[in-house]
């Protein structure tokens, strides 16, 4: 299992696109292989990846957006190293 650091900077790999599916109504990850549904929370984090900020900015404007959630660095680094276990994510 590989962590994410607050420093790092993730982007999408080669061949994975993250999109509003509105058919679905939800964010997707394609991939040639198929098709990830993400639930809302999973969309909010992955739609900040852009392969230029680090894991702290992500953290940073997801609790600007969600301030009644609290503190968010535990769940969106697990979120993100499990994105990254899944192959979804890569280091930029």
């Amino acid at each position: 299992m590989m962590e994410v650091a607050m420093v790092n900077v993730l982007r999408f790999r080669r061949g994975f696109r993250f999109q509003w599916e509105p058919a679905q109504q939800c964010h997707v990850l394609l991939y040639p292989e198929g098709m990830v549904k993400l639930n809302d929370s999973a969309g909010a984090i992955l739609n900040e990846v852009d392969g230029q900020r680090s894991v702290a900015d992500i953290v940073s404007a997801l609790e600007q957006k969600f301030p009644d959630a609290g503190a968010l660095t535990g769940d969106v680094c697990e979120f993100l190293e499990h994105a990254r276990n899944q192959h979804w994510l890569e280091l930029s």
